[in-house]
């Protein structure tokens, strides 16, 4: 395998969003100009316009990572998402540290991009335990694994921007949660447990929140009852359309956290999804089916729209 593992386009499209591109390797057998990922993470100067591409060779690293807010426009890739293999272990309970210190990465700088690696959370089912802690804008995941439990998924940070493409994330309750504008393409979600795929936070006067597009929802065996999602905070905005629900989605497909007054705000839709799990008949009577017009308001292009013209599909 060459040094750096990189599409002729992929460097043309770097190059022509940021100027230059630098070069790092990390491997944990000594072969790279790093063994551990943080320590090229800290080897980045702040606040530099051009792209750093890090390339992460196979291997198991574990390590609690931040990537900090002045670290921008960084592309990690891995050599597959199950060999390039990111874990740690924090949880909620552990020290008093609460849901949001327990990442395994932090993503704080915006322009991040990851691909062909699994971040992982491997504290097991003991609460609130995030894999992927995203805050920056402009993040961007390909061919990823999310694993954890409670909480895999933090979308923070209301201005932000996400897209994740062809991703597997897995969990149990509320594994996809937080305010940012996040667009699933293409992805894998799959559930360990009856409970919540996501807890969006959506905040008022923003007008999308989380889709999920042509995706795919399954199951652990004996999991039977799964709601697509509750309203974290009252204006959640989560649509799924075009995917392939399994049985395990209830009929009545959305929940609101045990408070009436979430219905006259959250904002839950579908368009179009297939499967078991589609029952657009049985849905509670504040959701929405949308029609063929108002679907075509979603599109990467609208969703992300911004005067800095970023559309993360290649």
């Amino acid at each position: 395998m060459k040094r750096f593992a990189i599409t002729a386009i992929l460097m043309v499209n770097l190059v022509a969003l940021t100027g230059q591109v630098r070069h790092i390797t990390v491997a944990s057998d000594g072969t790279g100009e790093f063994t551990a990922i943080q320590e090229a993470v800290n080897s980045i100067r702040a606040y530099m316009s051009d792209t750093t591409y890090m390339f992460i060779k196979a291997g198991v690293y574990r390590e609690k990572i931040v990537i900090p807010s002045w670290v921008t426009n960084l592309f990690m890739k891995g050599e597959g998402a199950e060999k390039t293999i990111i874990s740690w272990d924090d949880y909620a309970g552990l020290r008093d540290m609460g849901t949001f210190r327990t990442y395994t990465i932090w993503i704080q700088g915006s322009g991040f991009t990851a691909e062909d690696i699994t971040f992982e959370n491997s504290a097991g089912p003991v609460g609130q335990a995030v894999a992927v802690h995203a805050d920056g804008d402009r993040a961007v995941f390909r061919r990823c694994r999310l694993l954890g439990n409670q909480d895999t998924l933090l979308t923070a940070n209301q201005e932000s921007r996400q897209y994740y493409e062809e991703c597997y994330i897995e969990g149990t309750t509320d594994f996809i949660f937080g305010p940012a504008t996040a667009w699933f393409e293409r992805c894998h979600i799959h559930c360990k447990k009856n409970s919540y795929v996501t807890a969006a936070s959506t905040v008022e006067g923003h007008e999308f929140g989380y889709i999920f597009n042509r995706c795919r929802l399954t199951a652990a065996e004996g999991v039977e009852r799964v709601y697509l999602g509750r309203p974290w905070r009252p204006y959640a905005a989560t649509l799924f359309m075009r995917c392939e629900l399994g049985s395990h989605i209830l009929p009545e497909g959305w929940h609101n956290w045990d408070n009436p007054a979430n219905e006259t705000t959250a904002r839950y839709s579908e368009y179009r999804n297939t499967g078991a799990g589609a029952n657009p008949g049985a849905r509670v009577s504040w959701s929405r089916q949308l029609s063929r017009k108002e679907a075509k308001r979603y599109t990467v292009e609208n969703v992300f729209a911004r005067n800095d013209g970023w559309i993360p599909v290649k």
